[in-house]
């Protein structure tokens, strides 16, 4: 049977009280400015901020974020099945601002930003896919009583077939969601086939039919007791806040209503008052999460503040100080003052097994007294894993695919499938990482002129697994996709004979790794190939369905 190891957050993240409360002087710079102006100060507040550790951690952070007061179960907004922590079955990490539309690269923060991240069920997450946001017309393609997603009402969509309508009680916590995303990365290059709610500009970056549902959800659902305490959490954990949470108007002022008047704070003028630090807030734990001993993990941990002196000072200490370290122990005030602040490189190389834990007392920079800051990481031994089995591909249809695969006998953190695909005698290899609780999912973007093969890994700690054996997909069995022009192949010892009903062209074989071992111009039935022992691809321009050779 499987272990997924869920580890409680007590264990693992410093639980941070009830508030993090916000430091006089964070949303200073806010004060008279409107429209334009105002969207880009609060970029600047909001935008670069600390990451958290992975995005493999992200149900740890949950177990703060989104279970309901007082209870064990999961607060999942996509429907009202219920579960409980700690175990994550049946839901997905989700982003709620689709991150295909700016390409899915994870190396921006907006992959692991826990500001548009939910725990979402499963199904509702599929059927949601990368649709916008929106309200569903007569015609639906989903309905779980919380999630609707179907064909838009007139005016909407973006020209998207299909909109994700979310339960009334949440639509502003979607619309703020939104609102946040547009505005902390609006320095992304967006995906030009997903431009339905954004578009490619610092302002207003949401397209028009969009500021109008935002605004409205955002007017009819107000700000929940839930989205206050969790917004105070996450700012504990990434050093930045919703300000459209904090400040319900503020969108107004931005992209509604009360465009043209000044916002005002009432925090007094910026660049004024006392030497704050505003990032980090005290008693804040970077969580390095599960690391394997012996390995070493990094990570940047943001500085802000505004009329801060001379320089900070940073004294490392703590039970484990020997096994963490950071780049510098002092930081010129000048780079914490600047709009893009000071990222602090900490580096954790764990030597023994357990949990380890070490904090940085930070002072000067003309500060009134100090803050600590806390550091904390788990260490493993190196794992084992156990190559896994990939099963014969289910549910095949004109655009998609059903993957499953055995279970991971071992304690895992997440599965990776790699999918090759073969279109036109070209090979595209591409890395999806899967929650380690389902051994099944669904495959898109599977074409009617390609096919294609998929292995499966399971990771732990950043180790990975054997490769699974490989399982072939194709449109063959398909009605009215059969290739005209039948190509087979028999193996024989030390040669493979090839049968086809006319001429093939412009042969290729690749090798399992998708690499080009032979070229052949012409390929005639009963033609013969002698090749090292392995498993083989070939496609022909007449036969884009790759053909398997086994030679032996």
């Amino acid at each position: 049977m499987k272990k997924v190891l869920t580890l409680l957050l007590g264990g693992t993240i410093a639980a941070l009280g009830a508030h993090a409360d916000i430091p006089d002087g964070y949303y200073t710079r806010l004060n008279g400015k409107t429209g334009a102006e105002l969207k880009q100060a609060v970029h600047e507040i909001i935008n670069p901020h600390t990451t958290i550790s992975s995005y493999s951690d992200l149900p740890k952070y949950f177990q703060q974020t989104d279970v309901y007061p007082e209870s064990d179960r999961w607060w999942d907004m996509y429907s009202n099945v219920v579960r409980h922590i700690p175990s994550f079955s049946g839901l997905n990490r989700e982003h709620a601002f689709p991150k295909s539309w700016w390409g899915g690269n994870q190396s921006t923060p907006a992959y692991i930003d826990l500001n548009h991240l939910y725990p979402s069920d499963g199904p509702a997450n599929q059927a949601k896919s990368n649709y916008p946001l929106g309200e569903v017309s007569d015609k639906v393609k989903f309905d779980n009583n919380v999630s609707r997603v179907g064909y838009p009402v007139s005016g909407q969509g973006g020209g998207a077939q299909y909109v994700f309508e979310p339960d009334d009680e949440y639509k502003g916590d979607f619309a703020r969601t939104y609102f946040y995303m547009a505005t902390c990365y609006s320095n992304l290059t967006w995906a030009s086939k997903y431009l339905w709610m954004v578009q490619q500009n610092d302002y207003p970056t949401l397209t028009n039919w969009a500021i109008d549902l935002l605004l409205k959800w955002a007017r009819e659902d107000g700000v929940s007791q839930k989205e206050l305490e969790r917004n105070d959490i996450v700012y504990g954990y990434q050093n930045n806040r919703n300000p459209f949470i904090d400040f319900p108007d503020l969108a107004e002022y931005i992209w509604g209503n009360k465009i043209g008047e000044s916002f005002e704070t009432g925090g007094g003028a910026p660049g004024t008052g006392d030497p704050i630090l505003t990032a980090p807030v005290p008693e804040t734990t970077l969580d390095f999460g599960q690391v394997a001993v012996g390995q070493s993990i990094s990570s940047q941990f943001f500085f802000k503040g505004e009329n801060l002196t001379g320089s900070l000072s940073l004294r490392l200490g703590g039970e484990n100080k020997e096994m963490f370290s950071i780049s510098s122990t002092t930081i010129d005030s000048r780079l914490v003052n600047a709009s893009t602040g000071y990222y602090l490189q900490v580096t954790y190389t764990p030597t023994s097994p357990g949990e380890h834990n070490a904090r940085i007392l930070v002072y000067d920079g003309g500060l009134t007294g100090s803050i600590y800051v806390n550091f904390r990481g788990q260490a493993f031994p190196e794992p084992s894993l156990s190559a896994l089995t990939a099963y014969e591909a289910a549910d095949i249809t004109a655009d998609s695919y059903t993957a499953s695969w055995s279970s991971a006998p071992e304690i895992i953190d997440a599965y990776i499938l790699t999918r090759t695909r073969y279109t036109a005698g070209n090979t595209l290899v591409e890395e999806t990482e899967l929650d380690g609780e389902s051994t099944t999912t669904e495959v898109h973007g599977f074409d009617a002129s390609d096919s294609e093969s998929y292995t499966v890994q399971s990771v732990r700690l950043g180790f990975r697994s054997p490769q699974s054996n490989v399982v072939f997909v194709a449109h063959s069995g398909l009605p009215g996709l059969e290739t005209d022009r039948p190509l087979t192949a028999t193996s024989y010892p030390g040669v493979i004979r090839l049968q086809c009903s006319e001429p093939q062209t412009d042969g290729r074989i690749y090798d399992m790794a998708g690499r080009l071992v032979m070229t052949l111009p012409v390929i005639d039935t009963d033609m013969e190939l002698t090749l090292p022992d392995g498993v083989y691809l070939l496609t022909t321009r007449e036969h884009p369905t790759p053909l398997r050779l086994l030679a032996r």
